[in-house]
């Protein structure tokens, strides 16, 4: 097999991942800020309990795949969609390049904004 035909699973597995966080995680997470803190059923945690917990390699893990998986899922999202929306298959180096290259990009730069945090 060459190196391209292993890549489209790849993709699928990070597409599939990235839309069970965005389905599963993302409105518990926004509930929790926008609702349940807010209107006092939860009590929220403390500004120093958080920055705590963000020392923690597990929870800075967490967060990378919080971001990046559901980036990768909007990539392969979106190609198709000017794939079979917009009807340009014919670009596909290009719209593969930018749509991949921009959820890396995306990734790269949480990774960094992470790894920097004090």
């Amino acid at each position: 097999m060459t190196p391209m035909h292993k890549l489209p699973p790849l993709l699928w597995g990070l597409f599939s991942a990235g839309g069970t966080i965005a389905a599963f995680l993302f409105p518990a997470h926004a509930f929790m800020t926008w609702v349940a803190f807010p209107y006092a059923w939860l009590r929220p945690p403390s500004y120093d309990y958080l920055i705590h917990m963000l020392h923690s390699p597990w929870v800075r893990i967490y967060f990378l795949g919080f971001i990046s998986l559901p980036l990768f899922h909007w990539a392969h999202r979106f190609r198709y969609t000017l794939y079979d929306g917009l009807q340009i298959k014919h670009l596909t180096l290009l719209i593969v390049t930018l749509c991949y290259g921009s959820a890396l990009a995306g990734t790269a730069f949480a990774a960094y904004v992470l790894w920097r945090m004090p």
